[in-house]
């Protein structure tokens, strides 16, 4: 079983619309959106939902209003400005701004404070026409998108294991922070998607730093790369001076945002250059994770001969 992950520097690169191609393409697959903040992979493969189950997060205060005797004494110790006094002089708690730290609780002289789980978001199974698929929404405001995530994965591989499955394709969340690093663990390849602009340029170098942590062999996709051909060329030198794979471009194509507006999964939209692209990023996709050489002087695994011997 191989896991491939999709992820990018930011938002609205085309990593979901690449992704719920490449479900389409991938045989005997699982696939898990783990962008849990702002999950949309459903909206392509449109999955009908086989199990809902809430997801718990931190704790937040409760006050139980008849211990409560006014005294304010945790109004004083709350960092978060998470407390307040009502009319009737008893405090209660801002669950947004609550962030768990259990000090009003050790300072109440009437034990009127207790901490209890809050329900963060929901994770679902669900089942789409290109196979099962596991995706998650937290709940706006929470935190602990970074065990969300874990929680998808493991589901996701969890069930790959018990039907057999060849692949896992996993749809990542955009940036550098905690979401990305509990999507790349224990991921065969990652797939970068960035597009030809000077933003897109730093993101890749920004998003390389952390993939060098997990030892991950990672290739390029750049999406619109003809809108801006010099800079396509320059993020194409910089994959190649980080040790990642050129896995492809993609052009620009009116017709990507009439497939959205549809639903519908863009290689199942229209057969031109668009889909032959991301039909040609599948396949080096699977050039590279099974090439039958093991690929030690590949600059990506020099890469990391370097970072094992400092």
């Amino acid at each position: 079983m191989k896991q491939v992950g999709i992820i990018s520097g930011k938002g609205g690169t085309g990593k979901t619309v690449l992704t719920a191609s490449l479900a389409t393409l991938a045989e005997n697959a699982v696939f898990a959106d783990c962008d849990v903040d702002a999950s949309d992979l459903h909206l392509l493969l449109q999955p009908k939902v086989t199990t809902a189950e809430d997801f718990a997060g931190g704790e937040e205060a409760v006050i139980d209003p008849v211990l409560c005797t006014g005294c304010r004494e945790c109004l004083d110790v709350c960092r978060f400005d998470a407390l307040s006094m009502n009319e009737e002089s008893v405090a209660i708690v801002d669950s947004y701004a609550c962030e768990g730290c259990r000090t009003c609780s050790l300072v109440c002289p009437e034990n009127a404070v207790s901490m209890q789980r809050k329900t963060a978001g929901q994770w679902f199974r669900s089942e789409s026409s290109y196979g099962p698929m596991l995706h998650a929404r937290l709940i706006p405001g929470e935190d602990n998108s970074g065990k969300l995530v874990t929680k998808v994965k493991n589901e996701a591989k969890s069930l790959a294991v018990e039907k057999n499955k060849d692949w896992i394709l996993v749809d990542g969340p955009p940036g550098i922070g905690c979401p990305v690093l509990s999507a790349l663990a224990e991921l065969d390849y990652v797939i970068v998607i960035t597009e030809p602009t000077p933003s897109g340029y730093h993101d890749l170098n920004r998003v390389a730093e952390v993939i060098k942590q997990f030892r991950i062999r990672a290739g390029v996709v750049i999406n619109k790369h003809d809108l801006n051909p010099e800079t396509a060329s320059e993020i194409e030198a910089l994959a190649g001076k980080l040790g990642f794979d050129m896995a492809g471009k993609i052009p620009f194509s009116r017709n990507v945002g009439e497939a959205i507006r549809q639903g519908v999964p863009y290689i199942k939209y229209a057969e031109d250059e668009v889909s032959r692209a991301i039909l040609s990023v599948w396949e080096t996709i699977q050039d590279f994770l099974f090439e039958e050489r093991v690929g030690a002087d590949t600059p990506a695994n020099n890469i990391n001969t370097k970072e094992q011997e400092r």
